[in-house]
């Protein structure tokens, strides 16, 4: 054999082992934030039930008319204050801690829930929103090819499949509600100069005017007719994620809260 050869097949034989280690560390990081998540998740839920309905219904009230925090948030807040609240799709994986970093507003793109570093991050708020003021709630979250995050978002391109997961939960650090979708839209991330609706782009909604203009637009992008809108002084929800089919594709899925 040749010397060519043999450095040809020695190279072959460290790229391989290279690429091995890379799908093994990263199957590895994969594994350890689902068990951390899980993890989270079982203690959302079980102190969730303390005071049985109380801990599912509107904020607690103390005598002194102070608003209390749910039981469900009150250890994972004092181990990480950037928790803002918990979502919940019934039939999905997506089941997660909602995080907003004060300091740094894409924190979560690469972090996991104690503050160390990982591809798969955490579905965060968008900086513009502030979680007990804003009427709009825009959550980011990655489409990971491993299933986590939102990628379970994209099965609501089927509208057979939104008509069996039509509702969701989401918990805020002192109220459990309860959200109806309104639309599923296709769109990307336009430049800033392209004279064109971004659904992102939630600052204007804060007139009635703004926000009628809003939901026009949103149903005119909608995927499938779900029969549900919603009127200036609703609280809504956007949860984005990535839609590969395009180059800076998103999937977004449009929720308001039922009363």
């Amino acid at each position: 054999m040749s010397k060519t050869k043999k450095i040809l097949i020695a190279f072959s034989t460290l790229l391989l082992v290279f690429s091995l280690v890379k799908v093994v560390r990263i199957l590895l990081q994969d594994y350890a934030e689902q068990q951390q998540i899980k993890e989270i998740a079982k203690v959302w839920k079980k102190e969730s039930t303390i005071g049985g309905e109380a801990a599912t219904a509107s904020p607690f009230i103390t005598k002194t008319h102070e608003t209390v925090m749910l039981p469900g948030f009150q250890e994972l807040y004092g181990r990480n204050p950037d928790i803002i609240g918990w979502l919940n799709m019934d039939g999905t994986r997506i089941d997660y801690p909602i995080m907003q970093n004060p300091q740094d507003a894409q924190y979560y793109l690469n972090h996991d829930f104690d503050k160390k570093e990982n591809k798969n991050g955490l579905p965060f708020l968008d900086a513009y929103c502030r979680i007990n003021s804003s009427d709009i709630l825009l959550i980011h979250g990655h489409h990971m090819k491993s299933g986590m995050m939102f990628a379970d978002l994209m099965n609501y391109k089927k509208e057979s499949y939104y008509k069996e997961h039509a509702t969701f939960q989401f918990s805020t650090l002192y109220e459990k509600d309860e959200y109806e979708i309104i639309a599923v839209i296709l769109s990307q991330v336009y430049r800033k100069s392209d004279d064109v609706f971004k659904y992102y782009q939630i600052e204007k909604t804060g007139t009635p005017s703004g926000f009628e203009s809003y939901i026009q637009n949103i149903q005119k992008l909608a995927l499938y007719d779900t029969g549900v809108t919603a009127r200036y002084g609703d609280k809504l929800i956007i949860l984005s994620t990535c839609d590969y089919s395009t180059d800076t594709g998103r999937l977004a899925v449009i929720a308001r809260k039922r009363k």
